[in-house]
């Protein structure tokens, strides 16, 4: 009989997406004692008493800012995302937020919401005021791009074709990125490169140490004139001081986000969306799908995919009795496993062991059940952080 595995939900999650975990094996509630699981998108978990049972953590989403990641590392537990599946979303949001700065759109349409609807000369009203917002077009424009993931490379497609010229910098680009990203992108060669040379910038980076205040007042000044900053990427790579300082002196032309804040929030030349990135129903669906597939696919047979804090392993099932071990990244833990396991009269048909920074992941197949004792042993091996057991049904 296979195992059934409780998912605890935080958030509404596309229904299309919990399809992917089978009634007859997954329970999928908001109201869940000790969960195998969690699936979340935007709820905030760092005040959250996570319960020792979670195994997994899913954000139907990209980012991972609202989950205690280095905490869930010291457990032994994985976070899952869903990189890439948002992508087109955030793309045609960045097209939108470019024609709404070189069109003048927010204050063309605070200007009609103005005019009063009774008045005899409406016509001449208009006529006379649309002069204050002429814009330019994309067209011919150059469109500087940070970071080149998936998001990154759907704009830059997306802008060649609107005629733009792009460039792009990346130092971290994957080769799966690399193959993704159209011919006509120039490549720059540092953050001031693009910030020199381009009339839009816009922002695809994770927030991290090396990203936080990626954008600031040491280097906004080399922007040209009348730039348009665009970041859908996460608040904090944008120092918004420097930012509203260089709105004032217009450095800037404007400053187009996803995030409000208290700080930027009424400024004449600062278009804020409130989170609007991922909120369309065809990226939530997807975001769910991915998450759903990646979690199910670890909690029966260990296999890892797009997890913040583990390396990636995938290792096909050859045999009924698998023993998936997450682990401190020091010498000789696969020799003290194997160890162990040999010392029980356990035969190891296949192992892959992998590592990313301080965490390693093994994957163990045997031709045997194994049983409590044996587990406990590996449990107790230091630098172990968690132990799971996988047979392929519970008669092991």
């Amino acid at each position: 009989m296979a195992k059934h595995f409780d998912i605890l939900i935080l958030n509404q999650i596309s229904a299309n997406g919990l399809k992917r975990l089978p009634a007859e094996n997954y329970t999928t509630s908001k109201e869940v004692a000790q969960p195998d699981a969690v699936l979340v998108r935007s709820a905030d978990m760092h005040a959250l008493d996570i319960p020792a049972s979670v195994q997994a953590i899913g954000r139907a989403g990209a980012g991972t800012n609202n989950i205690p990641v280095k905490a869930m590392s010291a457990r032994g537990v994985p976070v899952f995302n869903a990189p890439g599946a948002n992508a087109n979303a955030v793309k045609e949001l960045v097209l939108a937020g470019m024609l709404l700065a070189a069109r003048n759109l927010s204050p063309a349409m605070r200007f009609v919401n103005g005019l009063d609807a009774q008045m005899a000369d409406m016509d001449k009203a208009v006529e006379d005021g649309k002069k204050a917002f002429a814009g330019y077009e994309l067209s011919g424009h150059t469109l500087g791009i940070i970071g080149l993931g998936k998001i990154g490379c759907l704009v830059a497609d997306a802008a060649i074709k609107l005629g733009m010229n792009v460039l792009g910098y990346d130092p971290e680009i994957t080769v799966d990125a690399a193959w993704s990203l159209p011919s006509q992108v120039k490549k720059a060669s540092s953050v001031a490169d693009v910030l020199k040379n381009s009339h839009f910038i816009t922002l695809h980076v994770p927030l991290v140490a090396a990203t936080r205040d990626l954008v600031n007042a040491d280097n906004i000044d080399q922007m040209r004139p009348g730039t348009v900053l665009l970041n859908f990427s996460r608040e904090g790579v944008v120092n918004e001081a420097a930012v509203l300082a260089a709105l004032g002196r217009k450095q800037l032309g404007w400053y187009v986000c996803d995030f409000p804040g208290a700080a930027i929030n009424g400024h004449d030349r600062v278009i804020a969306l409130p989170h609007l990135g991922a909120s369309t129903r065809e990226a939530e669906e997807n975001c769910a799908i991915m998450v759903a597939d990646q979690l199910r696919d670890y909690l029966e047979h260990g296999n890892v995919t797009n997890a913040v804090n583990f390396p990636q392993v995938s290792m096909g099932r050859e045999s009924n009795y698998r023993v998936a071990i997450a682990n401190a990244n020091v010498p000789n833990m696969v020799g003290q496993i194997s160890t162990t396991m040999a010392a029980a009269g356990l035969n190891i048909h296949n192992m892959v062991n992998k590592s990313r920074n301080d965490m390693a992941y093994t994957l163990v197949d045997v031709d045997s059940p194994v049983g409590d004792v044996v587990l406990d042993k590996i449990r107790a091996i230091d630098g172990v952080l968690s132990v799971r057991y996988l047979p392929l049904t519970q008669a092991g």
